[in-house]
C-alpha cells in the first residue's frame, strides 16, 4: 500500500509539473505576441518564461500551505478553506511580479543617484583634455553600479557606429529620469550646435546638484509620514496576533468561520486602501 501511495504521489506531481510547463509555454507565447512593455522592462532580472513559472509555482505553494494551515487551525468547511486558499494564491501570483518590479525600481533609483557623479566625471575629464567618448570611458571604469552597466552599453553601441547623441537617447529610453533628460538634451544640443561642452557640463553639474539636494531634503521631510503610514497599516495585524496569543478562543472565529474570513478580507482591503492613500499624500512629485 505504501508503494502505491508513493507511486500515486509521484505520478500526480509529474502530471502537475507537465501541466504547469504547458500553461507557462502558452502564456510565454502569448506574451511574446503581445509584446507587453511591463514584462520587457523586467528582462534584465528574469525572462518572461521564468517569471510566469515562478508566479504559478508561488501561487500553488502558498495556496496549498494556507489550505493546510486552515485545517490545522480547525477550519473544517471546504467552502471556507478553498476560497481563502485561492485568494492567497492569487496574491502570491502577483507578489512575485511585485518583487521583480521592486528590484527594477531599486536599480533605477541606484542609477539616478549616480547621475551627478557621471556629470562631474564628464566635466572633469573634458576639462583635462579628453574627448567626450574618452571621458565616458574613463567614468565608466570607476563609477560602478547600474550606471556602469548602462555606460558600457552606450560605449558598445558607440563602437558599433551609433553617434553619441543617439546612444545617449537610447540610454535615456532605457532609464528615463529628469536629471538624465537634462544632461542628454544639453549634450545633444551642444554637440550639434558646436558650443563649449565643458561649460555646459559645469552648468549641468550645478543644476543636478541643486536638484539632488532639494530632493534629499524633501525625502527626509516626508520620511516620518511614510513610517506612520506603514505603522498604522501594520497595527491591525499586530493587534490580531497579540489578542490571539492572549485569548485564542476569542479570536478563533475570525479564521474558522466564513463571516470571520469575510471580516478579515474587508479589513485587509480597507487597510490597503488607507495605506495607498497615505503613501500618495506623502509622495510629492517635483
Amino acid at each position: 500500500m505504501t508503494f502505491n501511495y508513493i507511486l500515486i504521489f509521484v505520478s500526480t506531481g509529474l502530471f502537475c509539473y507537465i501541466m504547469i510547463r504547458m500553461v507557462t509555454k502558452y502564456l510565454q507565447e502569448k506574451l511574446e505576441l503581445n509584446t507587453n512593455k511591463k514584462y520587457e522592462a523586467l528582462r534584465r532580472f528574469v525572462s518572461p518564461e521564468k517569471l510566469l513559472l515562478s508566479r504559478i509555482f508561488a501561487s500553488l505553494i502558498v495556496g496549498c500551505v494556507m489550505f493546510i494551515l486552515q485545517l490545522a487551525f480547525g477550519v473544517e468547511q471546504m467552502k471556507i478553506a478553498i476560497p481563502v486558499s485561492c485568494g492567497f494564491g492569487i496574491v502570491a501570483y502577483h507578489a512575485v511580479y511585485w518583487f521583480y518590479l521592486k528590484k527594477m525600481l531599486n536599480r533605477k533609483l541606484a542609477f539616478e543617484t549616480k547621475i551627478l557623479d557621471f556629470a562631474m566625471g564628464l566635466s572633469n575629464g573634458m576639462r583635462s583634455g579628453l574627448a567626450l567618448g574618452q571621458s565616458i570611458e574613463s567614468v565608466a571604469k570607476r563609477i560602478g553600479g547600474p550606471m556602469q552597466d548602462e555606460l558600457s552599453t552606450l560605449l558598445r553601441e558607440y563602437r558599433l557606429g551609433i553617434d553619441l547623441p543617439e546612444a545617449f537617447e537610447r540610454m535615456y529610453n532605457r532609464m528615463p529620469c529628469e536629471d538624465l533628460h537634462l544632461l542628454v538634451t544639453s549634450i545633444t544640443l551642444t554637440t550639434k550646435s558646436g558650443g563649449s561642452l565643458v561649460e555646459v557640463l559645469e552648468e549641468m553639474v550645478t543644476t543636478i546638484r541643486a536638484r539632488t539636494e532639494f530632493q534629499e531634503r524633501l525625502k527626509n521631510m516626508t520620511a516620518s509620514g511614510r513610517f506612520e503610514a506603514l505603522s498604522i497599516s501594520l497595527a491591525p495585524l499586530a493587534a490580531f496576533i497579540l489578542l490571539y496569543v492572549i485569548d485564542p478562543e476569542l479570536m478563533k472565529p475570525l479564521i474558522s468561520t466564513a463571516w470571520g474570513w469575510l471580516a478579515v478580507g474587508i479589513a485587509a482591503l480597507l487597510v490597503g486602501i488607507g495605506y495607498y492613500i497615505l503613501i500618495k499624500i506623502t509622495t510629492i512629485e517635483v
